[in-house]
């Protein structure tokens, strides 16, 4: 490890963790991941939870780590839905009908904060467009989203990401490939795309936990979204080589991250060096 890495290391009091393909795939939870967060406690180094996968609720994804044996709080989970609301609450505070293309359990979270969900019916006119990863996904669904965009409707999408990790024969269609879809039939894009890597989940945890940004370090296995996300903040940004990204692909990024490592395990070993813990 070199004076420099070592130096960045040294500072980190906070991982942001991505979680498909960085702390688990699918529903497999890697083997090294809870031994590097009790590594992180030992060091009293603290952690949270970033997904940009809005399909499951905070309390679903609550469930589903501690089935996995993690027991995370929900201060500790920060997913696009989340994002999404805040951004909502900001920019139309009038807004209350929402058009959803989501799973039912991302749907769950905007409707327990107050918000209405629009049914697939040209009379049911919502305030506002949303676009997310959707595993439910039917046709006439997305053809009633492409109307409502094409009649100029606000619109945001939850997340960039095209596909989402898998460990199945398969590829899970992702939000920015609906998006794909939608532009082709409307001609129009997201007004915003939230989520990694805007930089505002990882400024909320800076501010909440009154950190410096050098002293976050944003964890994950994408380059256009984790550490794109690193980038924008400000923060210490770590690829790891466990889910979508290529170390053929990671050396092609023209920014680059400031870590490479094959997974969380190889950093936890790196933090305990710079840090003597």
């Amino acid at each position: 490890m070199d004076k420099e890495l070592k130096e960045k290391l040294a500072k980190i009091k906070h991982v942001a963790l991505d979680m498909d393909g960085t702390i688990y795939m699918g529903n497999t939870l890697f083997p090294f991941t809870i031994p590097f967060l009790n590594k992180l406690h030992e060091m009293g180094i603290s952690y949270s939870f970033l997904t940009n996968n809005p399909s499951k609720s905070i309390d679903d994804y609550l469930k589903k780590l501690a089935k996995m044996g993690i027991n995370a709080t929900e201060e500790e989970i920060y997913n696009t839905t989340i994002a999404t609301i805040d951004y909502i609450h900001a920019h139309y505070p009038q807004a209350k009908k929402l058009f959803l293309l989501g799973t039912p359990s991302m749907i769950s979270q905007f409707e327990k904060v107050g918000f209405i969900s629009a049914t697939d019916d040209p009379n049911d006119v919502p305030d506002i467009i949303v676009a997310a990863f959707d595993m439910t996904l039917t046709y006439s669904r997305l053809c009633r989203a492409a109307w409502w965009i094409s009649q100029k409707i606000p619109y945001i999408a939850t997340n960039p990401d095209r596909v989402c990790p898998t460990n199945e024969k398969t590829i899970l269609v992702d939000c920015g490939s609906i998006c794909k879809c939608l532009e082709s039939a409307t001609g129009r894009q997201p007004d915003i795309t939230l989520g990694k890597p805007d930089p505002n989940m990882l400024v909320g945890i800076q501010q909440q936990r009154n950190l410096r940004p050098e002293e976050i370090a944003m964890v994950g296995d994408r380059i256009y979204t984790d550490i794109a996300m690193a980038h924008n903040a400000n923060a210490f940004g770590c690829l790891v080589l466990s889910g979508e990204t290529t170390i053929e692909v990671a050396k092609a990024a023209p920014k680059q991250p400031d870590l490479i490592a094959e997974n969380i395990k190889e950093l936890g070993e790196l933090l305990e060096i710079a840090q003597n813990k």
